[in-house]
């Protein structure tokens, strides 16, 4: 398969300096991503110069490349450039998986990153190309999942991801959540796969049971009027980073991100506290979410949470939790149509779908009796 040019990068550059004044260097090359490394690296260089025109005439020796991480729908490169006059320049050169424009609005993302990046939310956008983009390098590690378990952690992601939520990103401020579900179920429902085990598995998924699920589930969260920020919508531990020296965290990769509901970026961050396993037993309990909840809503003043806004949130969690299954099993029908990766994306779906399924009752019930209550909206 060919580089895979998924957006307009002169196009989207373009955008970005017009709505945030900046001037963001662009380029139309293409990086095959299955590339080995030793073959990928003159074309990274290649790319640099292309992008940066003060490196054009630098010896290719000046420049090295090295593999950060290698995710789903990404590949981070840490690029060193050692410049004549001594200066040495570290950045991060990210490469989009091919068909990756089936789950990510790419053009959404970039037109962030600017606001994001001004307000202290990850890398600096340096520039754009045919299939990734460029950015500064964050000297930090990448956490694990049983990290976000731990208080004093689970403490600053709260603090951060109540500022990342204050974000105003100019555009239409519509919640994204729904649209993008019924855009995914609308284009899983119509695959077809080459291999017959594959379809086989597939034809067993009721589309009518989905479809039915979904619906009931907004219906229900659009009664909670929960509140509409510009969230993350995909805070596992691989986009959380900390420079243990420092005690800074960064978040980072704004793929997903878009204006969404509060309860669904919190409740999709505690489901990733099930890890690469999946086990969803490490769901936080009641006390770990409370602890949370009182370091988001008042970052400076923890204790004086009231009672009354700790169960709110709790309940607007719990529900938007079967929203963030329901999401990423039908991202993954798409992606077991469309991924060149060697990953079970059909059986993700079911292991998603199945637990929607496992936590329904419960949720909902809990939803249901806190709408009966007096003190609700």
């Amino acid at each position: 398969m060919g580089a895979q040019h998924i957006w307009n990068a002169m196009e989207v550059a373009e955008e970005a300096r017009e709505s945030s004044n900046s001037n963001i260097p662009s380029s139309s090359i293409t990086i095959e991503i299955s590339l080995p490394l030793p073959e990928m690296t003159p074309q990274i260089i290649k790319l640099c110069k292309d992008l940066f025109k003060r490196w054009s005439n630098l010896e290719d020796s000046r420049f090295s490349v090295e593999t950060v991480s290698g995710g789903i729908t990404n590949l981070l490169l840490k690029v060193t450039v050692r410049e004549q006059d001594g200066n040495t320049v570290f950045m991060t050169v990210r490469l989009y998986g091919p068909n990756t424009e089936y789950v990510i609005d790419r053009q959404r993302e970039l037109l962030s990153i600017r606001y994001l990046s001004v307000a202290g939310f990850g890398a600096e956008l340096f520039g754009v190309f045919g299939n990734g983009m460029v950015q500064s390098f964050i000297n930090a590690r990448t956490l694990e999942p049983s990290d976000m378990r731990k208080p004093n952690l689970a403490a600053e992601i709260a603090r951060q991801l109540s500022k990342f939520h204050q974000v105003e990103i100019p555009g239409s401020k519509e919640p994204q959540l729904w649209n993008d579900i019924f855009k995914f179920l609308e284009r899983a429902s119509g695959l077809k796969f080459d291999e017959h085990e594959k379809q086989r598995r597939y034809e067993t998924i009721s589309f009518e049971e989905v479809r039915h699920a979904v619906n009931e589930l907004k219906h229900l969260t659009d009664l909670l009027n929960a509140p509409v920020v510009y969230s993350h919508n995909d805070l596992l531990s691989g986009n959380l980073m900390l420079n243990d020296d420092e005690e800074k965290l960064y978040f980072i990769d704004f793929e997903y991100g878009s204006y969404s509901y509060r309860g669904y970026d919190i409740g999709n961050h505690f489901n990733e506290y099930a890890g690469f396993d999946c086990d969803y037993s490490l769901y936080p309990n009641k006390d770990a979410q409370y602890h949370f909840f009182r370091n988001y809503l008042k970052p400076d003043v923890p204790q004086e949470v009231s009672d009354k806004d700790l169960e709110a949130l709790y309940v607007e969690t719990d529900s938007y939790k079967l929203a963030s299954h329901l999401y990423w099993a039908l991202w993954a029908l798409i992606q077991a149509k469309m991924s060149p990766i060697d990953f079970d994306y059909l059986g993700y779906f079911f292991l998603r779908y199945n637990e929607y399924k496992r936590q329904k009752a419960k949720s909902l019930s809990l939803v249901q009796s806190f709408l009966a209550t007096p003190h609700t909206r």
